[in-house]
C-alpha cells in the first residue's frame, strides 16, 4: 500500500456483495483458530441476501477495491472485517467511528481468541460486559460481549 493511496468510505450497494464476501473470507482465513464453516457460495448468500438488505453497510475502498466493511443493525456492530493486507492503516477505526458516531450505545461480539480485535475495540472505548463459552455462536468459540456508551 502506498501512503498516497486514498481510502474512501461509502454505503455498500448490491453489486458489492461478491467483493465483500471474498474480502470477508480472506479476513477469516487469516486466523488459524477460526473454523471454516461456509463455502464461498454461502458467504455470498450471507452478504447478498442477509447482511446487505437488513443492515447498514459501509465499505472502505482503495484503488477501486473493497478493503474493509462494517455492518450495523440498531446499536449492534454485526460485522467489521478488513482485508488482512490492509490492517494497521486506520481503516477499521474510520469505519467504526463513521458507522457508530451517532449511536449513544454500541454493542458487539468478539471472539476471545481475536486478541488484535480485542485491543482495537478496547482502544475505541469498548468494555467487556460478558464472556461467553461459545454455545451461542455457530463457530462454537468463546466470545466477549463488548459495550461502549451507557
Amino acid at each position: 500500500m502506498s501512503d498516497r493511496t486514498k481510502i474512501t468510505l461509502r454505503p455498500a450497494i448490491g453489486s458489492d456483495a461478491a467483493a465483500i464476501a471474498t474480502m470477508m473470507r480472506a479476513s477469516l482465513n487469516a486466523f488459524d483458530w477460526m473454523p471454516v464453516l461456509h463455502t464461498p457460495e454461502e458467504d455470498l448468500f450471507f452478504i447478498r441476501d442477509i447482511v446487505l438488505p437488513r443492515q447498514q453497510v459501509t465499505v472502505a475502498e482503495a484503488g477501486g477495491a473493497i478493503v474493509g466493511f462494517i455492518a450495523v443493525s440498531g446499536d449492534w456492530v454485526e460485522q467489521l472485517y478488513l482485508d488482512p493486507a490492509w490492517t494497521g492503516h486506520g481503516i477499521g477505526s474510520r469505519l467504526l467511528i463513521d458507522a457508530t458516531a451517532a449511536l449513544p450505545v454500541v454493542k458487539l461480539h468478539c471472539f476471545q481468541a481475536n486478541t488484535g480485535a480485542r485491543r482495537f475495540y478496547e482502544r475505541h472505548g469498548f468494555r467487556a460486559e460478558a464472556f461467553g463459552d461459545g454455545t451461542t455462536n455457530e463457530e462454537g468459540l468463546p466470545d466477549i460481549l463488548y459495550v461502549r456508551g451507557h
